[in-house]
């Protein structure tokens, strides 16, 4: 499929999530502090790299709920989980806007689970390597669940259509 192909363009944030340390599920939190060309603060992911803000779509979360897994927000060790995007589609380069402030670059989608991770190993598969993507934080502020999420630029659609 082409990621140059986005068509929602608008989304929100169903719930943020951060944890201390790596290798662990997030906890959901009412609110973050998104630090410029940093990450989530108080997030052990969070630094000076391009991997600073991971998100998933809800939608891909259901995926494997459908598998029989008892599943929420952060299971998969994002930061930002989403609702009314195409996620998985939205190619590198791509802009976001969270809120009235925040905003992150796409650097990467998906990677390898560790070690086959633990949803991996219950049900034979893990929607993270396919369909979690990777941003670096351009604009810090604070990001809720309920926020709006709008895609504010797309590499290699015409500029009029952005």
């Amino acid at each position: 499929m082409n990621r140059a192909k986005v068509g929602v363009s608008r989304g929100r944030v169903v719930a943020v999530s951060v944890s201390a340390t790596t290798g662990v599920k997030k906890e959901n939190v009412p609110l973050a502090m998104v630090v410029p060309n940093y990450g989530l603060e108080g997030d052990a992911h969070a630094g000076d790299w391009h991997r600073q803000v991971s998100l998933l779509a809800v939608e891909s979360i259901e995926k494997m709920r459908r598998q029989g897994l008892d599943l929420q927000p952060g299971d998969f060790a994002e930061n930002i989980t989403t609702a009314g995007l195409d996620i998985p589609h939205l190619p590198v380069g791509t802009r976001l806007r969270l809120g009235s402030a925040v905003e992150l670059e796409v650097t990467q989608i998906g990677k390898a689970c560790h070690h086959g991770c633990a949803i991996k190993q219950a049900v034979g598969d893990c929607v993270m390597p396919r369909e979690g993507i990777f941003a670096r934080v351009l604009r810090g502020g604070i990001v809720r669940p309920h926020d709006l999420i709008e895609v504010s630029y797309v590499p290699g659609r015409d500029p009029d259509l952005q």
